[in-house]
């Protein structure tokens, strides 16, 4: 059986209400709304913003407790250190992103980009200072259509100004993730920041102001991938914005006392407002649309108006297409198991690696110009180049050895200090007696051994080959 949404187009038996098409390029004046949706994403919104500001500046042994430090080439998040030996975790982490994002939305659609997606939050937060600086939708409107004077340019000035503001504090922190935090802003403020640095705040500062201040939609509608590739998640039991047709058709306005069933009419009192405060301007019970991204806007706006007409309330509401056709919505399905097995297998991959990550890493590269050599004194040489990585905060003095050769000649030093997060190239060689050797290729192990301050031993084996004289 097809699951897959059928495309339709619901014709409206009333027109006398019906918005005319936004134009590409129009801008949207967007509705203030209340309700129980609104008050969810608003809270939720907060709640992120405050956690992205506050995240650089908090401390974890006296450093920043995360710092993704470009320069030294290694994350720090708390107490773990993540070298780009270990940037397996990365790869790992954006699949449980992937499929965390592919279960969410097949279960209840584009919640991401309704409630939690950084361009939803910064456009409202844009929007937010915009209403109360120019006021309400239709203020706004009337405020750009009139000609230039004293109230109109200080409003502006007074408006892109905080924009900028909120642009340039974005940019720092987000830039504080990746360059500590008090340089940044310390550095930004008494004009002491680096050319390259500055280039990159700007760079992030100009992309907020463009993309919350002016873009907002186009960002959704154009350029944001997500939004052409969700249909395929989405079944007839998946959980969208929609419009019921069946209860709201056909619609109309009336007096609100009057019986609609009366006048030939459904629940829809085509008063638009769904349209109003919708952020990408469409019109929802048009049916189905990719630019919808389920922020409920519409479903409190449209409640608010059945709550005042006596009607019930979901005439838009966060549904399914088998409950607008009247069966019954399938919530465990195949497709939602699957994303979640798989979800659930890659956390405990990348949980069991995160747990496991080596304080320290030997690498083993023997010497490409020749397999072996004869010393004076007889001896079979083998010539390997030792890479050993500390990946602690803290020294570590390594012992070095060898096994899977009883009697052998180490030729360098068998016993070093790596200072932390430093890697260390140290060429030796192996001599061995050729009578004592049982084959042409001997496998070895290189054994390093170190303890830690905490009292923890380090101990690794990597395997190489000796060779012989054929």
């Amino acid at each position: 059986m097809n699951d897959r949404i059928d495309v339709k187009i619901i014709e409206p038996k009333s027109k006398q209400n019906k918005p005319q098409p936004k134009q590409v390029g129009s801008k949207i004046y967007v509705r203030a709304v209340k309700g129980f949706f609104t008050t969810i994403r608003q809270r939720l919104n907060w709640i992120l913003m405050l956690g992205f500001f506050m995240l650089p500046w908090l401390q974890y042994n006296d450093r920043q407790a995360i710092l993704f430090d470009l320069a030294e080439q290694k994350f720090q998040i708390f107490g773990l250190i993540i070298w780009p030996q270990d940037l397996v975790l990365l790869a790992v982490l954006l699949m449980i992103a992937a499929y965390a994002l592919f279960l969410v939305t097949t279960f209840i659609g584009r919640v991401w980009c309704g409630f939690t997606c950084p361009q939803t939050i910064w456009t409202f937060i844009f929007i937010w200072f915009e209403e109360k600086i120019e006021g309400s939708a239709n203020k706004r409107k009337k405020l750009d259509q009139q000609a230039l004077g004293f109230e109109k340019i200080w409003k502006k000035t007074l408006k892109h100004g905080i924009w900028l503001i909120i642009s340039f504090i974005t940019a720092l922190t987000f830039v504080a993730f990746f360059v500590p935090a008090r340089e940044v802003f310390f550095d930004f403020f008494t004009l002491e920041i680096g050319s390259v640095l500055s280039l990159w705040v700007w760079f992030f500062a100009l992309c907020t102001y463009g993309n919350a201040g002016w873009m907002r939609e186009i960002m959704c509608l154009h350029m944001c991938p997500y939004a052409r590739f969700q249909s395929a998640m989405f079944d007839k039991d998946t959980f969208t914005v929609s419009y019921d047709p069946m209860r709201g058709e056909s619609r109309g306005p009336r007096p609100r006392k009057k019986d609609p069933k009366e006048l030939g009419l459904g629940d829809c009192i085509d008063c638009n407002l769904c349209v109003q405060v919708c952020p990408t301007g469409i019109d929802i019970r048009d049916g189905l649309q990719y630019e919808c991204i389920n922020c409920g806007a519409c479903v409190d706006a449209c409640d608010d108006v059945m709550v005042k007409m006596g009607y019930d309330k979901k005439l838009i509401s966060y549904t399914t297409e088998h409950q607008l056709e009247g069966t019954k919505t399938h919530i465990v399905r195949a497709k939602l198991i699957s994303y979640g097995v798989i979800l659930t297998i890659m956390c405990a991959v990348f949980t069991y690696a995160l747990l496991n990550i080596d304080p320290a890493k030997l690498d083993i590269i023997r010497d490409r110009g020749q397999l072996y050599r004869i010393s004076a004194d007889g001896m079979v040489e083998n010539v390997y180049t030792l890479k050993l990585l500390n990946k602690t905060e803290q020294p570590l003095t390594y012992n070095l050895s060898l096994s899977g050769i009883e009697e052998y000649i180490w030729q360098g030093p068998q016993k070093i200090t790596v200072e932390a997060g430093e890697v260390y190239i140290l060429p030796i060689s192996i001599g061995v007696d050729p009578y004592i050797l049982k084959s042409n290729v001997t496998d070895v192990q290189f054994i390093i051994d170190a303890s830690l301050s905490s009292g923890k031993v380090i101990h690794i084996e990597e395997t190489s080959r000796f060779f012989n004289e054929i």
